[in-house]
C-alpha cells in the first residue's frame, strides 16, 4: 500500500486540535478543528495496511478505509471522497458523530499497541469537507432513469441514505418529513457542538442536485394519507426513528424542573436555529442528568453551555460499562461535568412546593449476568441524596410506530419495532411487500451509522423488487 509501512513509529497519533474548554463552553460551535493537508496525509500514512483490515470489518457500513487512506496519502482527495461515498452516503456526518473509539478506530491494529489508532474519523470528516468545498459531487452521468418512484417517510439518516442510493439506481425519490428542515435528530436532536447544522444543509443541497425532492412540513397521517402514498408510488420506505423515551417511572417525575432528554435537546436546538433565548433557564442551577449514553452526554454538555452552576451525571454501572462514546464522556468531563458511577436513582425529591430539590440514589454493586455485561444490584443501607434544581432523564428511546403503519398490516414485534426481512421477504422489506423500513424504528435507538446502513440496503432491496438492480455508477478505486 505504501513505502512507509512503519510511519507510525515516527509519527504519533494526532487528531485535529480542539477548541480550548474555556472558549468552547461559551458557545455551540463544533469543538474539533480541521487538519491541514500535510497533516491529514501524514496521519493517513500511519496505516500499516493490515492484510485483514479489522477497521473495515468493524465499520457498520464496511467502508474501504485502508483504500481511501492510501488516496489521502497520495493527495487524491476527490477520489477518496468518491470511494467514501461508495459505501456511506453521509460520510461527513458519520465522521463527526460516529463513536469511532468503539468501531473502526477501536478495531485498528495500532490501537492494540502503545502507538494508538489511525485517526480514521477525523480524516473521513476532513476529506468530505474539503472535497465538497472544492466542488465534489456524485457522478450520475451513467445513471439511466427507470421511471419508478419511491416515497420516503422521514428525512433522518436512514431516509437520506435511502434517497441517495435510489437516485444512483435511477429511481425518483420524494422525501416527506413533518419538520421544516431535513435531518431528523441530526438537525434537531444532536447539539451543534457535535454537528453544525450547515453540514446537514450542505448535504441537502447535494441530494437536491441529485434529483431528490424534499416535501417538508408535511406529516404523513395528517397532511398526507399513507394509503395515497401506496397508490402514487411504486414503493415506500419508512424511516420514522425512535422518539418514545423510556420512562424510568421514578417517583417525583412530575415535579417542576424534571425534563426528558429528547424534548430538552430539541427545544434548545430549535431556539438556536431561530436565534431565540433559551427556553429552559439553567443559569446558576444544579443539574443532575440520569443516564450514561451519548444522549446523556449531549444533555451534560448542553446544560454546561446554558450556564448551570454544576452538572452531575448519574449512572448505575461503572465507567467501562457506559454505552456511549468514551470521547463524549471525556469531553463532558473536560467541560466540568461530575460523574457518579454505580448509583441507581430511586426517586426525585420535591421541596414541598412542587419543585425538584434532590435525587435519591442507592449504591450498586455489579454482578455477573452471564452475558458479558455486569448487572447492577442495589446495596442495602447506602441510600443518599444529590441536591438538584433540575433533573434530566435520559434512559433511552423506543420506536413509536405510527397508527397508519399498523393499519396497513405491517408486522411489529412486542417492543413496537418494525419487523423486516421475515418469511422470505427481501432485506428491510416489511410484511407489506410495497413497504420497506429501516433505522431506529426497526432497531430501537441505535447509532446513526447503522441507520445509514439500513437506508442503503433498503434502497438495494427496493431496486431489486422493482427489477432494477443497483449498479454503482463508480468503480472502486484501487
Amino acid at each position: 500500500m505504501t513505502d512507509k509501512l512503519f510511519q507510525f513509529l515516527n509519527v504519533p497519533r494526532q487528531p485535529p486540535r480542539t477548541v480550548p474548554v474555556a472558549v468552547r463552553v461559551l458557545g455551540y460551535g463544533e469543538i474539533s478543528g480541521d487538519f491541514a493537508v500535510p497533516q491529514a496525509a501524514t496521519q493517513a500514512e500511519r496505516c500499516i495496511d493490515c492484510g485483514n483490515p479489522y477497521c473495515e470489518h468493524a465499520c457498520p457500513v464496511h467502508n474501504y478505509i485502508p483504500n481511501w487512506l492510501k488516496l489521502v496519502q497520495e493527495g487524491r482527495i476527490m477520489e477518496a471522497a468518491t470511494l467514501m461515498h461508495e459505501t456511506n452516503p453521509l460520510p461527513e456526518i458519520c465522521g463527526r458523530i460516529c463513536p469511532q473509539d468503539r468501531l473502526c478506530e477501536g478495531a485498528c491494529t495500532l490501537e492494540q499497541t502503545a502507538f494508538g489508532a489511525v485517526t480514521i474519523g477525523s480524516i473521513e470528516r476532513w476529506v468530505t469537507d474539503e472535497a465538497l468545498r472544492q466542488g465534489w459531487r456524485p457522478d450520475l452521468s451513467a445513471v439511466r432513469e427507470t421511471g419508478k418512484r419511491v416515497a420516503i417517510v422521514g428525512a433522518g439518516p436512514a431516509g437520506l441514505s435511502c434517497a441517495d442510493r435510489l437516485r444512483h439506481a435511477g429511481i425518483a425519490a420524494d422525501v416527506y418529513d413533518r419538520q421544516s428542515e431535513i435531518g431528523g435528530l441530526l438537525t434537531f436532536g444532536i447539539p451543534p457542538f457535535k454537528l453544525e447544522k450547515d453540514v446537514v444543509r450542505t448535504r441537502r443541497k447535494v441530494l437536491e442536485e441529485m434529483g431528490v425532492r424534499f416535501l417538508l412540513g408535511r406529516e404523513v397521517g395528517r397532511d398526507v394519507e399513507f394509503g395515497q402514498l401506496l397508490e402514487d408510488y411504486d414503493a415506500v420506505f419508512v424511516g420514522t426513528g425512535a422518539y418514545t423515551y423510556v420512562d424510568g417511572q421514578l417517583p417525583g417525575h412530575e415535579l417542576i424542573g424534571v425534563h426528558d432528554a429528547l424534548p430538552f435537546l430539541i427545544a434548545n436546538t430549535e431556539r438556536l436555529l431561530l436565534g431565540e433565548p433559551a427556553a429552559i433557564d439553567l443559569a446558576g442551577k444544579h443539574v443532575v442528568v440520569l443516564g450514561g449514553g451519548d444522549t446523556g452526554m449531549d444533555c451534560n454538555r448542553t446544560a454546561i453551555r446554558l450556564g448551570a452552576a454544576s452538572v452531575t451525571c448519574v449512572y448505575r454501572r461503572d465507567e467501562p460499562s457506559m454505552p456511549g462514546s468514551r470521547r463524549e464522556v471525556s469531553y463532558s468531563r473536560e467541560e466540568g461535568v461530575h460523574f457518579l458511577f454505580q448509583r441507581q436513582p430511586l426517586a426525585i425529591v420535591g421541596d414541598g412546593a412542587g419543585r425538584v430539590r434532590a435525587v435519591r440514589v442507592v449504591d450498586t454493586e455489579l454482578v455477573d449476568a452471564g452475558d458479558g455485561r455486569p448487572r447492577p444490584r442495589n446495596v442495602a443501607g447506602t441510600e443518599s441524596e444529590i441536591a438538584a434544581d433540575v433533573v434530566i432523564q435520559s434512559f433511552g428511546f423506543l420506536p413509536s410506530p405510527p397508527d397508519w403503519l399498523k393499519a396497513h398490516g405491517v408486522r411489529l414485534d412486542r417492543s413496537g419495532r418494525v419487523v423486516t426481512g421475515a418469511d422470505g421477504a427481501l432485506p428491510l422489506q416489511t410484511s407489506h411487500p410495497q413497504i420497506f423500513a429501516g433505522g431506529d424504528n426497526c432497531r430501537g435507538a441505535d447509532l446513526v451509522v447503522r441507520a445509514v446502513y439500513d437506508g442503503r440496503e433498503a434502497a438495494g432491496s427496493i431496486a431489486r423488487m422493482l427489477s432494477e438492480v443497483v449498479q454503482p455508477d463508480i468503480e472502486r478505486v484501487a
